[in-house]
């Protein structure tokens, strides 16, 4: 049987289920299904910072499942969201970082909303779900159109940037930024607009059961929300993380120590700007708990509120000074531990008792998020999925659970690994790790080399993943270079940023020096680089970004517009040359 024939039939075989079962009478659960981008457990529920308001968070979780011991599949938002939406681990699919692009490496992979809308469902969404794209044709309706593949609304940012963490160089994401702004929620779009489209689908009746997603940006970068969120935490109230510790390094494996310090944070406390930042990372938990808040009351006060199962998560966690770093991409628990609820109603589903209110200590994935959807839906199982059902944990949080969570790092065989009490990092060169949670929630004490633990270290190495799918490289070579567009009246159109960071090689080709400017959503221009004649200049910014590029006198040359990945940005002998206005 060829492989397009087995797929027609087993699509087949699975329309005849989904069909079979809604004319015994079994209501199919509606799914909404939320995303919160870069939170790790400073939700009031899970303790993680004692200042953190999230009164909508909490209360999800007063009425669900909350797993305290939940853990990403990827430590960075392309492998994490990548294998939540495929049931694909990264050590299978191949995708391990940012860099990489989802369809260049898993062409043919079905994700979660396409396999609902074939199986009778209505998927729709609103926000960030993947990758800074959309992935349009899995999917029946999206906020922003999905044709465009831009998964942001309009979103306001301050006139001139940065506000806040001058640029120290290339390296530094332009992104890396906050500061309060003077802005109704209304004013400030983003979030506060794919909140109001979701609420819209909850406020209705809907001809099939719906396949909901809302992806919410913050508490992802830049901090900038409006200033009444920023209120509650006065600068000289700002409390540190529980977790840092200014020696926290020096029990680590030389791979440890390369991946903990970072010129982040080090920039940060330079700038004398850490409390500033931490203000502005609760000021956005605290923006997006609210944007979270008008989603529940929609979905309590509209017709939906008995038959749709609820599932919040973040994609990964967030670091603020812990192991010197700041960002993501560790194996350590302030990455990898993130925010999970699920809430079944009682008769919609394969759990007809509905969940009790509780929390489950189990070590879970988020890779098994896309198998128990299908589970609590009772559609058919896919063999491809990695992760385990949470069905069994759903029915009972104290359920006999054999499974371990595993979090991959950016090259294969580099990972952190969760059991009930324990974690275990692993690098590629060997190095490990070894904490016991119960006693060091932090992972202060390194216990990898201690000859009382080689027993329990060997039973966690044995539980780790054999098999690791080498990294691809990019299924395309190389972009060619960004387009110089040519432009002597100050033309050059506004940014519209999306995306991840990408790199982009300035080569000035003539013999001058050109000044290079960053223009805003608004096409104001903020000062970025003077590169000499002959000479070359690196950015790290983001799709959609426009550079202005000016001569010596100040007068617009040109412009390029930064596309989705690295490239290169040759400005030509002319850019220079004195020109008549």
């Amino acid at each position: 049987m060829t492989r397009s024939i087995a797929i027609n039939v087993a699509t087949l075989l699975l329309i005849c289920t989904v069909g079979t079962a809604a004319e015994s009478g079994v209501q199919r659960p509606n799914i909404l299904f939320i995303a919160m981008d870069d939170l790790n457990d400073w939700v009031g529920c899970l303790g993680g910072h004692p200042q953190t308001i999230t009164p909508n968070l909490d209360r999800l979780a007063k009425s669900g499942v909350l797993f305290t011991n939940a853990h990403c599949p990827g430590a960075s938002c392309n492998p994490s969201r990548t294998a939540i939406f495929t049931g694909r681990s990264p050590n299978r699919s191949g995708v391990y970082d940012n860099g990489q692009k989802m369809r260049e490496v898993l062409p043919d992979a079905e994700i979660i909303p396409k396999t609902f809308s074939k199986l009778g469902y209505e998927s729709i969404g609103s926000g960030k779900m993947l990758h800074y794209f959309i992935d349009a044709p899995s999917w029946d309706e999206y906020f922003p159109k999905a044709k465009t593949e831009n998964p942001f609304p309009r979103t306001l940012y301050p006139e001139k940037r940065p506000v806040s963490l001058p640029r120290k160089g290339d390296w530094q994401y332009v992104e890396t930024d906050w500061g309060p702004l003077k802005a109704t929620d209304e004013d400030y779009g983003g979030d506060y607009l794919v909140a109001k489209w979701v609420s819209d689908q909850l406020n209705k009746e809907h001809d099939k059961p719906f396949f909901l997603a809302c992806g919410f940006y913050r508490p992802h970068e830049p901090w900038f929300v409006p200033e009444k969120y920023f209120k509650p935490f006065p600068l000289d109230s700002i409390q540190l993380p529980p977790g840092y510790r200014e020696d926290d390094l020096d029990d680590l494996p030389t791979a440890g120590k390369r991946r903990g310090p970072n010129r982040y944070f080090a920039h940060i406390r330079e700038q004398k700007q850490w409390k500033q930042g931490i203000q502005g990372y609760l000021a956005s938990i605290h923006f997006s708990d609210a944007m979270l808040g008008h989603v529940l009351d929609a979905l309590e006060k509209g017709p939906n509120a008995k038959k749709t199962v609820v599932v919040l998560w973040s994609d990964h966690g967030w670091h603020l000074g812990e192991k010197q770093h700041w960002q993501k991409f560790t194996g350590w628990r302030a990455c990898t531990r993130v925010p999970l609820v699920i809430r079944v109603p009682e008769g919609v589903s394969s759990l007809t008792a509905g969940t009790e209110a509780g929390t489950c200590e189990k070590p879970v994935n988020l890779l098994s998020l896309f198998p128990t959807l299908l589970e609590l839906c009772g559609l058919p199982a896919e063999t491809h999925h990695d992760g385990p059902s949470l069905v069994p944990l759903l029915r009972n949080p104290e359920s006999v659970w054999p499974h371990v969570s595993v979090t991959h790092l950016g090259q294969p065989q580099s990972y952190g690994l969760s059991t009930d009490r324990w974690r275990y990092i692993h690098y590629t060169d060997g190095g490990e790790e070894l904490y016991d949670i119960e006693s060091d929630p932090f992972e202060w004490t390194n216990l990898a080399t201690s000859k009382k633990h080689q027993i329990k270290l060997n039973e966690l190495r044995s539980l780790a993943p054999r098999k690791f799918v080498a990294k691809p490289g990019s299924a395309k070579k190389s972009a060619p270079n960004l387009v110089w567009k040519s432009a002597t009246r100050n033309n050059a159109p506004p940014s519209r940023p999306q995306g991840g960071a990408v790199n982009i090689e300035f080569f000035n080709n003539s013999r001058k020096s050109i000044k290079m400017f960053v223009l805003d959503q608004r096409g104001q221009p903020s000062f970025s680089a003077i590169i000499h004649g002959g000479r070359k200049h690196i950015e790290k910014t983001r799709k959609g970004i426009v550079y202005q590029v000016c001569d010596g006198s100040g007068y617009q040359r040109g412009y390029f517009r930064v596309g989705d990945r690295d490239a290169k940005a040759i400005i030509p002998p002319e850019a220079s040359a004195p020109q008549k206005r």
